[in-house]
């Protein structure tokens, strides 16, 4: 199974969202739930942060490539979940 890493900022909309779309994809299918998933806050960890290509949050890695960025909707993210399988 694949990483995913997420880049997200506290207090965005679409990142709150994204996580609970998450959240329901992983209740939805249990499989879900063991994808290794790290959450990197970017104004928490600038200097990680600048080392990624990317614009918009949230942004998704899968094993360091770019599957989604910017606003995301549950297909998105069930496809980025999808790849990480």
């Amino acid at each position: 199974m694949k990483k995913i890493t997420m880049m997200y900022l506290k207090g965005c909309p679409y990142c709150k969202q994204a996580m609970n779309w998450m959240e329901e994809l992983k209740q939805e299918q249990p499989v879900y739930q063991n994808i290794n998933i790290t959450y990197i806050e970017e104004s928490e960890q600038p200097q990680l942060a600048d080392t990624l290509d990317y614009w918009y949050v949230p942004t998704y890695f899968v094993d360091g490539i770019k599957k989604h960025e910017g606003a995301a909707t549950k297909d998105k993210i069930k496809a980025v979940f999808d790849a990480a399988l």
